[in-house]
């Protein structure tokens, strides 16, 4: 007999049908206090040698319809190793077809970033070195440890370099790169993680949405908050995880921002700048300038090709992390995107963008920070 769970961290799925094992109907759950839906996450058990076809027969309704085609959904038999298997969409339906070799398989959206390994990783980055130190900054409404970690000695004269990631809990890649992005920074044999740590002090929030992302939300908090339009007046009781950010933000000054996402239907990486803010400098586009340029060199991955138009957010603009930061403090100021398919440039269809891919990129950042935090001022 067939079962289809999702109650486990960050699961997510509605079970409609799954007496046919060549038309298992299932349906995406919208978040928990908000209509946003596309992220999936779900184990399959007894369907060993069994050709399954999941039909996910409200993909058309989805927050974004965009990201279906060409898209390929990972599976995974020990969660540790994830990889894509053939799906197709008709402009309705999501079909994923697969026959398990196990008597449990995990199906995702992307490959997850549990709320386990971020214990670990905050945990390895204070083992990692003396220098790093864990900042509680508050309790979410469902009652997980809000945290940030400060890397380095703040004295003065140093530079402010600030990276958030995972304000919408579904783009899971975003905490693959700060993982990355902390191993190199703390590394001792890495000479650009030293070189900066010399000339800056890291505050790093890895997860900015844990309730989000436990519940398996794609877009929003435990309170039905898209975080990344709440920068301008967060609130509260609706938004508490923008609150303490900018609260610390504004007692340690910013002078290099980066918001790290997932994008659903663009298949490259990318960056977006504060092009569009009223207040947007000649400085600004310089650093832009030179930080795109030094990633470009270091990382094959990036591009400044394809990505979003200015002017995309329209009144929005000044509500979206990277623009506030970049009005309020006139600084540096980026959202990097990662995508949930393949890259189209360079392709590894097996996997597809996965977690080690975004990981390694995360490492990739400390070149182009590098080039600009001499600058940064």
């Amino acid at each position: 007999m067939i079962r289809i769970s999702s109650h486990f961290d960050s699961g997510s799925i509605d079970v409609i049908d799954a007496t046919d094992p060549a038309n298992i109907r299932l349906a995406l759950r919208p978040d928990n206090a908000s209509p946003f839906s596309q992220w999936f996450h779900f184990r399959v058990s007894g369907a060993r040698g069994t050709d399954c076809v999941l039909n996910i027969g409200n993909a058309a309704d989805s927050a974004y319809p965009d990201g279906w085609p060409d898209y390929h959904a990972v599976a995974s038999y020990d969660r540790e190793n994830w990889f894509r298997v053939p799906t197709d969409y008709d402009g309705r339906t999501l079909t994923i077809r697969h026959t398990p070799r196990h008597d449990a398989i995990w199906f995702a959206y992307f490959e997850p970033y549990s709320w386990e390994r971020h214990q670990q990783l905050l945990g390895g980055a204070l083992e990692a070195s003396p220098w790093a130190e864990l900042l509680p900054l508050g309790v979410t409404p469902d009652g997980h440890d809000f945290d940030a970690l400060r890397i380095g000695v703040d004295t003065p004269g140093k530079r402010k370099v600030w990276l958030i990631a995972r304000q919408h809990p579904g783009e899971s890649m975003a905490e693959w790169f700060a993982e990355g992005f902390l191993e190199a920074l703390l590394d001792t044999q890495n000479a650009l993680g030293r070189a900066l740590l010399e000339k800056a002090v890291f505050y790093v929030v890895p997860n900015m949405n844990p309730d989000g992302s436990v519940r398996g939300n794609l877009r929003t908090n435990a309170m039905g908050a898209n975080l990344n339009r709440e920068w301008a007046t967060p609130s509260p009781e609706r938004s508490p995880e923008v609150g303490w950010v900018r609260q610390l933000m504004q007692q340690t000054g910013v002078d290099v921002f980066l918001d790290i996402h997932g994008d659903e239907a663009i298949p490259h990486n990318f960056v977006s700048g504060c092009d569009d803010i009223p207040s947007f400098s000649a400085r600004q586009a310089e650093l832009q300038v030179v930080f795109n340029a030094a990633w470009l060199t270091a990382s094959p991955d990036f591009q400044t090709v394809h990505g979003y138009e200015n002017g995309k957010f329209g009144p929005e603009t000044l509500t979206i992390a990277t623009k506030w930061v970049g009005e309020t403090f006139g600084c540096l100021a980026y959202t990097i995107e990662m995508p949930f398919k393949d890259t189209f440039d360079r392709p590894v269809p097996e996997v597809g963008w996965n977690g080690e891919r975004s990981r390694q990129f995360g490492a990739s950042v400390l070149a182009p920070l590098w080039a600009v935090v001499d600058r940064s001022r």
